[in-house]
């Protein structure tokens, strides 16, 4: 069964914490072993494992990705953002957790984000574990 959990973005670009989330879909699936597999079904959208603990490292990472593939080029595709297909692609649309004794197996200062890169939209994450 494919389970889902709803994000709204506030932003053009935004990292959303989604950790609590995942972890409530782990606990009310009652599941205690296995992998949990995120899947972002979104083109201009993807999700990410880092640093959770430090804010500044998610602005890092956005302003980043911002140098390097700018929001205004001559991109031919004309809806205004390629940046954010771009980005998608780099950051990719799909992660794997390892679920042991009920929690996300993450380190220390590992959370899992969202990433929209063409906010602020109502978005969904697919969760299926194996």
């Amino acid at each position: 069964m494919v389970r889902y959990i709803n994000v709204r973005s506030r932003t053009r670009i935004e990292f959303i914490d989604i950790t609590s989330m995942v972890q409530d879909v782990v606990d009310e699936a009652g599941v205690k072993k296995g992998i949990c597999y995120l899947y972002v079904p979104h083109t201009t959208a993807g999700i990410t494992i880092n640093e959770g603990a430090d804010p500044s490292v998610q602005r890092d990472i956005q302003n980043a990705l911002s140098r390097l593939i700018p929001h205004e080029m001559n991109y031919f595709h004309r809806e205004g953002n390629a940046d954010a297909h771009i980005k998608s692609t780099l950051v990719g649309t799909s992660a794997n957790v390892i679920v042991d004794e009920g929690k996300l197996l993450l380190g220390t200062w590992q959370a899992i984000f969202f990433c929209d890169f063409d906010g602020p939209r109502h978005r969904r994450i697919a969760i299926k574990f194996i």
